[in-house]
């Protein structure tokens, strides 16, 4: 008899809403995760709060983890991965690794759910000075300050006075091959400044932007609120270097709207950098011989009406792992993705018995 076990690789936002969406149907889901925990990104990098709303991501993601560890149809495997996969629709043998060993699971579909990784800015050029200025950081690094609620220089723990954060570093950018929008970037900024200027009220916070990419309601939640509640100066212009001066941080580029360069002193700078395939997302792809994108990420082979098909039947992908995507993106996908697993392991399973 075909299996009708689901396999969800990946435990963050969109692997866990698949499990338990599987699990909440009456069908048994699989749940791998490398790390030794749930929470995918928003765990691992310490996220302070969700976008757009401002949520505690430490709540939401512990209520997502929750939901998926009391279900009694979600196994959760911790610590584990894919090393290799054969098989079809109804009847795919999945090998996992993990510190037992290793172990075959037959299973009727599988779900990836891989996610992204934050761009670099030191991989491909220093002009933002990442990995020579203490004061320089990403918005991740940020994220974790905001998170323990204490927003200081890195260089001396001192309040800072003046904040910039420079948009689309490893997005929009032929150069470098990425040139994609990551979509997010603009609203996470936004919320971060937001953030930043409830906890140091007397800061002034700049974003020096290419264009704003709000969408939807992050329109007023977001860049309205930003500006006109908390004073967030929004500067259409592009930093094009940043060297020290003194124990401030002198960022040099061009008002675009001006037309006129800038030389602007700051205490900290901090880059909005974009998404790329994971690495996990680029194994999972090889292992079940999935057609991937020019940007590497897995292609979803019927969008833009199928975003979570993928080019092997009974192999299904949710969230970043398909290209940027924000929290609301993931979640909605892995629920598709959970009825489509289901329909297919359901008609292989009506077709065999035939």
């Amino acid at each position: 008899m075909p299996n009708q076990d689901i396999l969800v690789i990946g435990g963050g936002p969109a692997g866990l809403e698949a499990a338990r969406s599987i699990g909440d149907l009456g069908y048994k889901a699989i749940l791998i995760e490398k790390r030794d925990r749930l929470g995918g990104t928003p765990d691992e990098a310490s996220y302070a709060a969700l976008t757009p709303d401002l949520r505690s991501a430490e709540e939401a993601m512990n209520a997502m983890i929750q939901a998926v560890e009391n279900n009694p149809n979600v196994d959760v495997r911790l610590g584990t991965t894919v090393v290799a996969a054969e098989g079809s629709v109804g009847d795919f043998k999945v090998t996992i690794q993990n510190g037992k060993g290793k172990e075959t699971l037959n299973v009727g579909a599988v779900i990836i759910a891989t996610g992204f990784q934050h761009f670099d800015p030191g991989r491909e050029t220093q002009k933002y000075g990442y990995y020579e200025y203490e004061d320089v950081i990403t918005l991740v690094d940020c994220e974790k300050m905001l998170k323990a609620h204490r927003f200081v220089r890195p260089s001396d723990g001192k309040k800072p006075e003046r904040v910039c954060f420079i948009q689309c570093v490893g997005s929009r950018d032929r150069r470098i091959g990425n040139e994609y929008c990551s979509k997010v970037c603009c609203g996470i900024a936004s919320k971060e400044a937001i953030e930043i200027r409830q906890l140091v009220p007397d800061c002034k916070v700049f974003i020096f932007y290419i264009d704003m990419r709000m969408y939807a309601y992050w329109e007023p939640d977001l860049y309205w609120k930003a500006q006109e509640e908390h004073k967030v100066n929004y500067v259409k212009g592009i930093a094009t270097e940043i060297v020290k001066k003194g124990d401030k941080l002198l960022v040099k580029g061009e008002d675009t709207t001006l037309r006129r360069p800038f030389e602007i002193p700051m205490d900290i700078v901090i880059l909005s950098v974009g998404m790329e395939p994971s690495q996990g997302t680029r194994e999972m792809a090889k292992i079940f011989g999935l057609k991937q994108n020019k940007y590497q990420f897995i292609e979803a082979v019927g969008a833009p009406m199928d975003t979570v098909s993928t080019s092997v039947p009974g192999v299904f992908a949710a969230g970043a792992c398909t290209g940027p995507a924000d929290l609301e993106d993931s979640i909605s996908a892995a629920g598709l993705a959970a009825m489509r697993a289901i329909k297919a392991v359901r008609e292989n399973g009506t077709k065999k018995a035939s």
